[in-house]
């Protein structure tokens, strides 16, 4: 079937360069269409020294990269400032220095070439990353509704997507996100950061032998603070008892963490699937490259008998291409920003302009 039969827009072979800056990965891709030309990504070691983003470093190193990324970019796919259609760009969330970065270079090459400025919802972003044409994709293109379940380092979200410009938000977290839960624990078990892979890849080793309790939270929300408080003491009682505790069970202590959170996201999927009636689910954000969530979200969807789709590993953390995808449905819908916009670390997901 073709993309034009699931998209409510006709998204046509715009060309488009996008510009992701919202934490610490300075990004750049060039998207046509549907069809990613080009996606590049530079990373910033600096924070592995701090064991966390330092805001002031972010920016800083954005900066520093955002010229050679963007030039790679346009080398990878063979393409110009003066060929493109539009330049797309994170307005936020996301840090208010590393936001600024990325606002402020696709503004002036909009302003020096007249292009379109579309800006982009980053959380819309990582939903919409589904629509690109890759067959690294699982399940291919979705169609609509979609059920999504976001899982991010600083989100945690259940969103019932009716067309890509109308998304609605029917849960979302009450305290941490999965990733912080995750990365909060990584360090009490003495991973560096980032701790939430280094849980996964110990997970797979390991036996879920331990329990963790879920949390009694009304409706489709979430909260992690308790998992993580109760892993806290847990350890703090094995330690007192066997003061190596952690270094001889450190894989089965990471798959009984990770089963915990697992099962929690997916009850809720599962609850908000009966309470929409949607058979269409997705999972998208940074998280969903956490193996026991994509294998189990799949196990879901085997079960329930529903369509199911999971990103390629390249789309699940920040990305520009994830970036281009939503500004071309913007582009498409004439939905233009402005030069005088400023980035908002808190840009409500309700935004749509």
């Amino acid at each position: 079937m073709s993309n034009e039969q699931y998209n409510p827009f006709n998204v046509e072979n715009s060309l488009i360069l996008a510009i992701e800056s919202s934490c610490d990965d300075t990004s750049a891709a060039i998207i046509q269409g549907n069809r990613v030309l080009s996606n590049i990504a530079a990373s910033q070691a600096v924070h592995e020294l701090y064991g966390g983003v330092v805001p002031e470093l972010a920016s800083r190193e954005h900066q520093r990269q955002i010229v050679p990324v963007v030039n790679a970019a346009l080398a990878q796919a063979d393409t110009t400032l003066d060929q493109l259609h539009a330049i797309a760009y994170t307005r936020g969330p996301g840090l208010l220095g590393s936001l600024h970065v990325g606002a402020a270079f696709a503004k002036s090459v909009a302003l020096a070439k007249h292009l379109p400025l579309i800006e982009v919802h980053h959380m819309h972003a990582h939903i919409l990353a589904h629509f690109i044409d890759d067959s690294a994709n699982i399940g291919g293109i979705p169609t609509l509704p979609l059920l999504c379940l976001t899982v991010s380092g600083g989100h945690t979200q259940l969103v019932l997507v009716h067309d890509p410009l109308n998304m609605e938000v029917i849960g979302t977290t009450r305290d941490d996100a999965a990733g912080e839960a995750f990365d909060k624990v990584a360090k009490l078990l003495g991973f560096p950061y980032p701790g939430g892979p280094l849980i996964d890849r110990a997970a797979q080793r390991g036996v879920a032998k331990y329990s963790f309790p879920k949390p009694k939270v009304e409706g489709l929300d979430f909260s992690f603070s308790g998992l993580k408080t109760s892993v806290l003491y847990f350890l703090k009682r094995e330690i007192e008892a066997a003061p190596d505790f952690i270094h001889q069970n450190i894989d089965d202590i990471s798959a009984s963490v990770q089963k915990a959170i697992v099962d929690i996201l997916l009850q809720r999927l599962e609850e908000a699937m009966h309470q929409t009636g949607v058979k269409c689910i997705a999972l998208a954000g940074g998280v969903s490259a956490n193996s026991a969530l994509r294998s189990g979200i799949l196990a879901l969807g085997e079960r329930v008998n529903c369509r199911v789709h999971v990103p390629a590993f390249g789309y699940c953390t920040d990305n520009a291409a994830m970036i281009g995808m939503a500004a071309q449905f913007k582009l498409a819908a004439k939905r233009y920003g402005a030069l005088a916009s400023a980035p908002m670390a808190r840009l409500p997901f309700e935004h749509f302009e």
